[in-house]
């Protein structure tokens, strides 16, 4: 019998908290979907979640990060065109200077204000829920 299972993925809102309002690391994908992603990707057979999203966030950032809390998930089959993913957002926070690796052909740090437009995946969502949590200290209401 042959199973078709949702894939597990991370992605993870880093904060910089080594300058002023704290703004957030972004990059810019080298392969499709091209645009701006949250840090992120796919759970290696036998990692946990919390060390995926770490090893993720260093591979793509150059950032080591701490894990302040797991956010939400997130799994409407549409998310990922490519394949049905679920993420796990983590919230996070790292000092320093980011750099693009891994899969990402730019890096951008931006405030909650300057977000730019062309987002992949459901990432615009997830940083609307995350702007909602962080300005207003609202989790926002799952959607079922």
């Amino acid at each position: 019998m042959s199973y078709q299972n949702p894939a597990p993925t991370v992605d993870i809102i880093v904060e910089l908290i080594d300058r002023p309002h704290r703004p957030i690391v972004l990059i810019e994908r080298h392969f499709e979907p091209l645009g701006w992603a949250i840090p992120g990707g796919f759970v290696d057979y036998g990692e946990s979640v919390e060390t995926a999203a770490c090893r993720e966030a260093k591979e793509e950032t150059g950032l080591t990060v701490d894990l302040v809390e797991q956010f939400l998930v997130y799994s409407d089959p549409r998310r990922d065109l490519r394949k049905h993913t679920i993420s796990i957002v983590f919230l996070a926070t790292a000092s320093g200077e980011p750099q693009a690796g891994d899969d990402a052909k730019g890096l951008g740090i931006f405030t909650l204000e300057s977000l730019p437009q062309n987002l992949c995946f459901d990432h615009d969502r997830i940083l609307r829920d995350y702007r909602k949590y962080r300005c207003d200290g609202i989790r926002p209401r799952l959607g079922i």
